[in-house]
């Protein structure tokens, strides 16, 4: 029997799951409107592991993207290119790999799904690496890691897209990336592209430490790591400024929203810290007035 299983644990590691990540992108997309591939299930049941390998498909939250009716403004689309999952007792690795189709800078859109791809391949490599190391030190535990994307904003001209990585081992730590696209320019907008100067990093900051600050006088329960806050804070902890590219995405409102990770400027009980800044804040400094934010 431990000779069938290790045969069986062979087959499976046989199986080329980061070269499927490779997966040929102009190709698939010629294909989503057509028809969804056929899933391929892959089962070890005796090692009690699945791997599940979908074909493009899309969640019910994208299904508006779909559609063959002729929309006002540019039909880029986000969409579930595949999504991988594997689970051995308590180890358990869910991946789902988005895919930016319909664009005509190929350049920016090919370039956006690659960093897809390699991050999902990162992902996996650094989950099966780290459960082998775990099963030959004998240690046990749960190990996990659950990797996804949410779409901020979608509408005619600004479409903010968002991947999450959950990694669980011991406690679980959370990071969110995002990418905001100026659908009629085909542009991938950054934070300082927005600025006219740099300006905007110190001011961004003191509106975001009145936030916190704020935040905290109106619920005990917050904590921030700011100059001001009642919980003791070291100096190596307390936030200063944010990053010149700091996280950040525009919401359906048209407002600025700068993301923070878990534990990056608060305890890890609030979650990834977000901030709205005011449009007016920020409206002396801007390049273009009410182009992206209002």
């Amino acid at each position: 029997m431990d000779r069938k299983l290790e045969e069986m644990k062979q087959q499976y590691m046989d199986v080329p799951i980061p070269k499927e990540l490779d997966f040929i992108v102009t190709k698939a997309i010629q294909r989503h409107t057509k028809k969804k591939r056929s899933l391929k299930w892959l089962t070890a049941a005796a090692a009690a592991a699945i791997i599940f390998v979908a074909g493009i498909n899309t969640s019910p939250a994208f299904a508006h993207a779909l559609s063959e009716v002729p929309l006002v403004g540019n039909l880029i689309k986000v969409l579930t290119f595949r999504e991988y999952m594997f689970k051995d007792q308590t180890y358990e690795a869910k991946l789902e790999v988005p895919v930016i189709t319909d664009m005509k800078n190929k350049e920016l859109q090919e370039s956006l799904n690659q960093k897809y791809q390699e991050e999902a391949k990162k992902q996996y490599q650094e989950f099966m690496t780290e459960m082998d190391s775990m099963k030959a030190a004998g240690s046990g535990g749960h190990l996990g890691v659950n990797s996804g994307y949410v779409v901020k904003t979608d509408n005619d001209r600004i479409l903010s897209v968002g991947r999450y990585v959950v990694n669980m081992v011991g406690s679980s730590s959370t990071t969110f990336q995002y990418d905001t696209i100026d659908k009629k320019k085909e542009i991938l907008i950054t934070l300082p592209s927005l600025f006219m100067d740099e300006r905007y990093i110190e001011v961004i900051s003191e509106n975001i430490k009145s936030q916190m600050n704020e935040q905290m006088k109106l619920d005990q329960g917050k904590v921030y790591w700011v100059e001001g806050s009642p919980a003791p804070v070291q100096m190596s902890e307390v936030f200063k400024s944010i990053k010149k590219d700091q996280n950040f995405y525009i919401n359906s409102d048209g407002q600025l929203v700068i993301s923070f990770q878990k534990y990056e400027v608060a305890p890890g009980y609030m979650g990834v810290p977000e901030f709205v800044i005011p449009t007016r804040v920020l409206s002396d400094l801007l390049v273009s007035k009410d182009e992206y934010l209002r």
